[in-house]
């Protein structure tokens, strides 16, 4: 029998727009999978004639999420281009308001995108409350949000949505799926933690907003430092931060932790949670600089698996191809020479188990997400790869929270080679910013008592041509941007971002991407509610930017608006 065609579209709880479709065989098995991001940002074209000292605010302006990721590394690259050193006390800010990002996002992405992916919510209607605060001390020394009183309250909250026929944000899942494996008290357990995470995010945004003037879209942040001078030397905003640093790294270790090893003991003998790794190549960037010679986090690969070594990473290899993505340029270009000139060629006509509709054209082009590719290799991105590229370095603040999570949980090493490896790699990345973090704050702190300096002064020639870039490690993944400046304005403008290398297309060799890679081989316990499917891809926390091409599920232009650079 010919393979049947699932979509998905759209994934929820992401930021933005991903469809997937999948082939799936007479038992359900996926046996094809193509991602297509339905909407095209065009920001490298808007950049284009601007002055370079506003790439940063511009960037930022891809997503409402990753501002400050694309801020940053919008800035660096032109301080890169321009050969500009910040002082070490605009570097220490910096770390200290990434410090915050991934706090608030990991947190956010567990517990109110992923989260309901693993809790059955509906289930925790059944659950004893003494039973489950007895249960909680399993997973945490001291456990936050987990007292009977609390939890029957939270209980008796879940009872009312319920009774009233609103579930707002438990709405339109797939209640009593097969693969969920959480008892009633341990999804109960998850729930008071969903809502209490609403509380702690708040703190977290308003941490990055103590040195980025706010959050989302910081402003703090200018080519050769940073202008929170006065935070910086007031010790009641030092205090501030430090407070709430604490509160949230208290969630961390008594909550996120807890519920991701809770996680690891009862979904591991689920086949769908150890599959979702169809590559095993995985690439990350050094960031996180905690002192004058210490960074946290390691820039390397990881290639076929293999833990014994990390490889260096080579820039000049990685290259841009459009093969299957709606740009006309198909070479594959280093993002110095990337192209962006969109060529939408639509969906066709197909059949899908949801009957007739509109479908990608798998042997054309299908995706607005270009393919990224390290000397031809698809590589994967994001904490997870974060995570092994540090152990295959043999950097010991990594080994020793992998190490030790492994140990608690008995989860062998080829299971980080998964879904549940991603999902526990996003949360011990969290685990290592809540416990080496402070560092960054007390570093900084002694070097503001000698030395206050925030902003190096530079010149931008015009007469002279200028090119740089910055790569580094953001909450979702690698990031890069690459700039040219020429007659002191930029020229050319290209963001490789960690949602193109996660989400990228098949290429002109037909290698999939990894997210379509991950898919693969997966079986669906029932193809009409592929719950599988979204656990997976959700996994990767995907962040597909927004864009100026819409269009909507039959394939009909929604609206299209043209931005002239220099208008």
């Amino acid at each position: 029998m010919a393979a049947k065609r699932i979509v998905v579209d759209p994934i929820t709880r992401i930021e933005g727009h991903l469809r997937m479709e999948v082939m799936v065989d007479d038992n359900n098995v996926i046996q094809d999978a193509y991602a297509s991001s339905t909407l095209w940002r065009g920001i490298e074209l808007i950049l284009k004639g601007r002055d370079p000292r506003d790439a940063g605010l511009l960037t930022q302006r891809i997503c409402g999420v990753c501002t400050y990721s694309h801020y940053r590394v919008g800035i660096e690259a032109v301080e890169n281009a321009l050969g500009i050193a910040p002082p070490y006390n605009a570097i220490l800010t910096r770390t200290l308001m990434s410090q915050a990002l991934f706090l608030h996002d990991h947190i956010v992405h567990f517990y109110h995108l992923h989260g309901l992916d693993w809790c059955d919510i509906t289930r925790a209607l059944e659950a004893d409350p003494r039973k489950a605060s007895d249960l909680a001390f399993k997973y945490a020394e001291i456990p936050i949000a987990t007292g009977a009183d609390e939890l029957t309250a939270v209980q008796t909250r879940l009872k009312g949505f319920v009774e009233e026929g609103h579930l707002g944000p438990f709405a339109n899942a797939y209640w009593g799926h097969k693969t969920y494996h959480f008892t009633p008290e341990q999804n109960l357990i998850v729930l008071s933690h969903y809502l209490k995470a609403l509380e702690v995010q708040r703190n977290a945004a308003q941490m990055l907003a103590i040195f980025g003037g706010k959050q989302p879209h910081p402003q703090s942040l200018v080519v050769g430092g940073v202008t929170c001078v006065m935070d910086l030397l007031n010790p009641n905003r030092l205090g501030e931060y430090l407070t709430k640093f604490d509160e949230v790294s208290d969630f961390m270790n008594r909550a996120y932790y807890a519920d991701v090893k809770m996680a690891a003991e009862s979904f591991i003998g689920e086949d769908s949670v150890l599959k979702g790794s169809g590559v095993q190549n995985f690439i990350a960037a050094r960031d996180f600089q905690i002192s004058r010679n210490e960074w946290l986090f390691d820039r390397g690969m990881v290639l076929d698996g293999d833990l014994s070594r990390a490889h260096d990473v080579d820039e000049d290899k990685i290259t841009e191809e459009a093969t299957h993505a709606w740009y006309h340029d198909d070479q594959s270009r280093h993002p110095y020479q990337g192209k962006t000139e969109p060529n939408y060629t639509g969906f066709r006509d197909g059949d899908t188990m949801q009957g007739r509709a509109k479908i990608i054209d798998e042997k054309g082009k299908y995706t607005w997400v270009k393919a990224p590719r390290y000397d031809g290799r698809v590589m994967e991105v994001g904490p997870l790869a974060q995570m092994l590229v540090g152990y295959a370095r043999g950097n010991e603040k990594v080994r020793a929270v992998v190490d030790d999570f492994l140990a608690e949980t008995g989860v062998p090493v080829p299971a980080l080679f998964s879904t549940l490896g991603r999902t526990a790699g996003r949360m011990l990345q969290t685990k290592l910013i809540a416990d080496h973090g402070k560092t960054t704050l007390m570093n900084l702190v002694e070097n503001l008592k000698v030395d206050q300096e925030t902003c190096a002064p530079y010149v931008i020639d015009r007469n002279r041509e200028y090119q740089g870039r910055a790569l580094n490690d953001v909450p979702r993944g690698m990031l890069g941007h690459w700039v040219k400046i020429k007659n002191g304005v930029i020229e050319n403008y290209q963001c490789v971002v960690p949602t193109t290398w996660n989400a990228s297309p098949m290429d002109g060799a037909r290698q999939h991407g990894p997210y379509e890679a991950a898919l693969i081989g997966t079986k669906l316990a029932d193809p009409n509610q592929p719950l599988e499917i979204i656990r997976t891809i959700h996994s990767f926390d995907p962040c597909l930017a927004c864009a100026v091409h819409v269009m909507d599920y039959q394939g009909n232009e929604l609206a299209s608006y043209r931005v002239e650079p220099g208008r």
